[in-house]
């Protein structure tokens, strides 16, 4: 009886392969073949899935930003008071464990390496600014963000203080504990809002 392969389990086994070479070799060695290797597959089984390196590498960053969705969806359905909803969310986008830090820097490697490849059709999304409108907008609607604040300046703050704590985190993680990073983002939510 023939093998019933899932392909979709194999597309995220190659996504992940796509991960760790990145990870090993940087965007460089991200080659089909060094990924077909990585995956333990011949180049055929690799293009069956994926037909351009181009379409394997927006794959694995796609992986990327639905894990991270993935879990702010689940920290978005429980029952938490809004401030803390806010920190439980900003948590999950700031590194602070081996995996999250991965995909931090595989989906930083990608970005810096596609951003001067204006020629390329690949479509990086800022998903970040948006969540951050998200949660700004959210502080506001439950009456939590101080009155007196301009929204936008303030998502633009959010914005650029998670995205620098992440790269720190990312940098210097033997400096930044998880705890620290934490009481970081309590200390700035706690700044913006009224209780």
């Amino acid at each position: 009886m023939p093998k019933i392969v899932n392909h979709d389990d194999r597309r995220e086994k190659i996504a992940r392969a796509t991960w760790q070479v990145i990870l090993d070799k940087g965007m460089e060695g991200a080659t089909v073949r060094n990924i077909a290797k990585e995956a333990g597959l011949s180049l055929g089984a690799l293009r069956y899935y994926f037909k351009s390196q181009d379409e394997l590498l927006v794959y694995a960053m796609e992986l990327v930003k639905n894990r991270a969705t993935k879990r702010i969806t689940a920290v978005s359905k429980k029952e938490l008071p809004p401030k803390e909803m806010a920190i439980e969310i900003l948590m999950e986008i700031v590194p602070t464990n081996a995996q999250t830090r991965a995909e931090m820097e595989v989906w930083l490697a990608f970005v810096t390496y596609m951003k001067p490849r204006k020629h390329a059709k690949l479509h990086i999304n800022d998903d970040i600014l948006q969540g951050m409108e998200k949660i700004m907008q959210y502080l506001s609607a439950t009456g939590n963000l101080r009155a007196e604040l301009d929204v936008s300046i303030e998502t633009e703050r959010l914005y650029a203080f998670i995205d620098g704590l992440a790269l720190h985190a990312l940098l210097h993680p033997e400096h930044l504990s998880p705890e620290q990073i934490r009481k970081t983002i309590t200390y700035h939510i706690d700044q913006i809002c009224i209780f």
